[in-house]
C-alpha cells in the first residue's frame, strides 16, 4: 500500500495520472509533450507507476503506450479518484 501511495505523491505522476484516466491509451512522447519532462524523467515516473500497479504499459515499436490499469482493485481506485478529485480542487483554490 504505502508503494501505491507513493506513487502517487510526485507532482509529475499525478499529472500523467490525470492523463491516463481518461481511459485512452497515450504514448510517452505525448506525456513528455503534456507535462513538460524529459524522456528519461517520463519513463522513470511511469516505472514507478506500472511498478504500483496503477498503469499497465505496450511497446509499439520504439514508443511505450501507457493506459490505466483496468484490473486495479475497487477500493485501490476509489483512492486514485479521490487523489485526482483533491487535487483538482485544490487546483482550482489556487486560481
Amino acid at each position: 500500500m504505502q508503494e501505491f501511495l507513493v506513487a502517487l505523491s510526485d507532482p509529475l505522476r499525478l499529472h500523467a495520472v490525470h492523463i491516463l484516466w481518461d481511459g485512452g491509451e497515450h504514448c510517452v512522447c505525448e506525456l513528455m509533450a503534456r507535462t513538460g519532462a524529459s524522456q528519461s524523467r517520463m519513463s522513470r515516473h511511469m516505472q514507478t507507476l506500472k511498478t504500483a500497479g496503477i498503469v499497465l504499459d505496450r511497446r509499439d515499436a520504439q514508443w511505450v503506450r501507457y493506459r490505466r490499469n483496468p484490473d486495479l482493485l475497487p477500493e485501490l481506485e476509489t483512492i486514485v479518484e479521490a487523489v485526482l478529485a483533491a487535487d483538482r480542487s485544490s487546483e482550482q483554490e489556487v486560481a
